[in-house]
């Protein structure tokens, strides 16, 4: 008993010290007897009907009433009150995407006409009028950055990928006829890899034995280095204003950098596929390049040997810290929404601009649901865009990027 009453006793006195230091006009409960009409009863609410007479709504603990008898949650620090109209959210908005954040990415083939992309609603595959005439329409929006990725004819495809630096190639034809055209009014990258070229549909040529992965082939590295310093050097001598090796070799970002000073071209930049994960979101793509591994060959049967594993994260920040001391001038991180940690954990560890894709899985995953109803494409896709911009990404590669900037503007 005695025990209890000390207990309660300090119950008692704590709670006659918080009244007295309580600030004056906070509304800690009232002293004399309770209203016993809540002040939610003199509310008048939009679509609400009036209560009936016989309804007694029951007392809520812990409110209390203001001056004017209104219900009141004796809370200074309301957040609520910076987002409450468009002119103080505008205001006080952390991030914005804008048109000039986005590269668009344009598929080109060799055939006299365009071909629809099945797996990717509103994407085709260009021919070189046709992706001129893009670019076009792209700036037009302000849009001032495209890549090209090249569908290459199966009769030219070798394990050696040695199509990928022919001066009269598809891919130099495409890039200086957009410059021609359009000049600084744009920028062109273009893809450094050996996949769209191989007859093996791997980044890197593919070695005879089966001393690899599953008792495969090995995606020899430093034999395909040599490529793509051919490759680079071949796409700046057309004009290519940036390159970005997507290949995922080790060595590869310092390489090429040595190659393009070597040749004068020290103002082609590089963005380097620093976290291009070994994701299953880039199926699309694959469709739309025939750019899969082969399962007739002796190649392994995905790329995991140099794409990172989907369930590492501080090796990202080892490939960072290589391509930055290498010579890279922006980091890119592949697949985009799945990623977001990643692209915040770059951003935050590093120095340089950070990109983001938002890749070909991601985009026919939106399209389908749009398709179906069930979500606003419009208000989605920008969401999902400013989404990258929070995370940390400067820059974002996306199919949508004509589109967006389309949205954007009209608002």
């Amino acid at each position: 008993p005695n025990m209890f009453v000390k207990v309660l006793t300090g119950i008692v006195a704590t709670a006659a010290v918080a009244d007295a230091f309580a600030p004056a006009g906070l509304g800690l409960r009232p002293s004399g007897p309770r209203a016993e009409v809540s002040a939610v009863s003199s509310l008048t609410m939009a679509g609400t009907m009036e209560k009936p007479e016989s309804m007694t709504r029951p007392e809520v603990y812990g409110l209390d009433q203001n001056k004017n008898g209104g219900v009141w949650v004796p809370q200074r620090a309301r957040p609520r009150r910076n987002r409450k109209n468009e002119g103080v959210r505008a205001m006080t908005r952390e991030n914005e995407v804008k048109p000039a954040n986005f590269i668009y990415p344009l598929f080109v083939h060799t055939k006299d006409q365009n071909e629809d992309i099945e797996s990717m609603p509103g994407c085709q595959r260009h021919t070189v009028d046709s992706v001129l005439t893009e670019v076009g329409e792209a700036v037009a929006e302000g849009v001032s950055n495209v890549i090209i990725f090249p569908k290459i004819p199966d009769d030219v495809k070798t394990n050696a990928a040695d199509e990928c630096y022919n001066p009269e190639g598809l891919v130099p034809e495409v890039v200086s006829k957009i410059k021609d055209k359009y000049g600084m009014q744009v920028n062109v990258w273009t893809d450094v890899a050996l996949d769209p070229y191989s007859d093996q549909g791997h980044d890197g040529m593919v070695s005879s034995d089966r001393r690899g992965d599953g008792g495969c082939g090995r995606i020899m590295n430093d034999e395909t280095v040599e490529q793509l310093c051919r490759q680079v050097v071949a796409q700046a001598r057309a004009g290519a204003d940036t390159v970005a090796p997507s290949d995922m070799m080790d060595g590869r970002i310092g390489a090429i950098r040595d190659a393009l000073d070597s040749e004068g071209f020290t103002d082609v930049s590089i963005v380097a596929y620093t976290a291009k994960y070994a994701s299953a979101f880039y199926g699309p793509f694959r469709d739309a390049l025939d750019s899969a591994p082969r399962e007739t060959s002796t190649a392994p049967r995905n790329k995991k040997t140099y794409q990172m594993d989907p369930a590492n994260s501080r090796e990202a920040l080892i490939e960072a810290h290589l391509d930055s001391a290498e010579g890279a001038d922006m980091l890119m991180v592949k697949p985009g929404m799945p990623y977001l940690d990643i692209i915040k954990l770059l951003k935050d560890n590093t120095n340089l601009p950070i990109s983001a894709y938002h890749v070909s899985g991601e985009y026919a995953m939106l399209k389908a649901a749009a398709e179906r109803g069930w979500i606003d494409e419009k208000e989605v896709t920008l969401e999902t865009l400013l989404c990258f911009k929070r995370a940390g990404a400067d820059a974002i590669l996306t199919y949508s990027a004509k589109q967006a900037a389309r949205w954007l503007n009209e608002a």
